[in-house]
């Protein structure tokens, strides 16, 4: 019997032994077949606290589940709405983007050309009441910043509608972009990003569109949030996962289809209408394929959700994934 024993143990070890180096062999099997190439580096960072409003530009930021995160400020959520809650941009009022936001001291700040600096705290008073607005269709919660922002705003866009400002808190429930294109996934969650938490650029893409425009245009056209430079013109195109750095990985979703919002000078609020989206359709529509999906928009950019958080900053290497 003692003799049964130590062979049924000798073969239980055997086969836990056997296990443990399946699992290792499966491993390391796994990890050979992914394959890490550096592509290029970060170039610059951006966070725009209020959509449509002028981007901050970052050494460095935090990748959270939502986009990028500074000290206290949050990539995207603030939201300029109309009386009926329908949100506002600069396709509609294209000076927002000569509205300057800071924080400090736990509020934010607003500052425009002729007009006096305004105070919010970041921490509304909960008699605020709470709106439900619409970003592209689809709802998506609010705080009212107050009248006082309201009237600060209105009489600098100098809309003959009252236009209302709020702010998105974090217990409130997030937008799914999946109801807007269906590369999305139910887990995509977003406040009030156009539809991912991080858009993705090259200067290389910029450069090249540049050097096919009678007058250059800069990279605040596109409002990116990461920049990454070293690479070839819309080689970010190919690159469907991420590393940044040693932690943070992203994955692509889809290419970033442009609008008239291109056509916004950064510095001095006016809409053309025409560049560079004119040019940009002459050689960055989709294929016919998709056709359906992004019509007459020119592709420039991608839009990538966060996979694994992190902080990043400028001069981060940039590493494509591949399988």
């Amino acid at each position: 019997m003692e003799t049964l024993s130590k062979h049924r143990t000798l073969l239980i070890g055997l086969a836990g032994l056997g296990a443990a180096v399946a699992i290792t062999w499966l491993f390391m099997s796994k990890r050979k077949k992914m394959h890490v190439r550096k592509v290029g580096q970060i170039s610059q960072l951006f966070l725009y606290p209020v959509k449509s409003c002028k981007g901050i530009p970052l050494q460095e930021a935090e990748c959270r589940d939502y986009g990028l995160k500074n000290g206290e400020l949050s990539d995207r959520h603030w939201l300029v709405v109309k009386e009926d809650k329908v949100h506002v941009t600069a396709r509609q009022e294209p000076r927002m983007v000569l509205i300057t936001v800071t924080c400090d001291k736990g509020y934010l700040t607003i500052s425009a050309p002729g007009m006096d600096k305004l105070e919010i705290p970041l921490k509304l008073p909960t008699r605020n009441s709470i709106f439900t607005c619409k970003v592209h269709g689809n709802e998506v919660m609010g705080r009212d910043c107050g009248d006082e922002a309201s009237h600060w705003i209105t009489k600098f866009l100098k809309s003959v509608q009252m236009y209302r400002l709020v702010q998105f808190e974090d217990r409130m429930k997030r937008r799914n972009p999946k109801k807007e294109y269906p590369t999305y996934t139910e887990n995509d969650q977003v406040a009030y990003p156009d539809l991912s938490p991080l858009l993705l650029l090259s200067d290389a893409s910029l450069e090249d569109l540049n050097s096919k425009l009678e007058h250059k245009i800069s990279i605040q056209n596109f409002r990116p949030n990461i920049v990454v430079s070293g690479c070839e013109p819309f080689a970010e195109d190919s690159w469907k996962e991420i590393q940044i750095g040693e932690h943070v990985r992203l994955k692509q979703v889809m290419p970033c289809p442009r609008c008239i919002l291109t056509t916004v000078d950064p510095d001095t609020g006016i809409i053309n209408m025409k560049e560079p989206l004119e040019t940009m359709r002459s050689y960055r529509l989709c294929d016919t394929a998709d056709k359906e999906v992004y019509k007459s928009s020119p592709l420039f950019g991608q839009f990538v959700r966060i996979q694994k958080k992190g902080m990043i900053k400028v001069g981060d290497p940039v590493y494509e994934i591949s399988h």
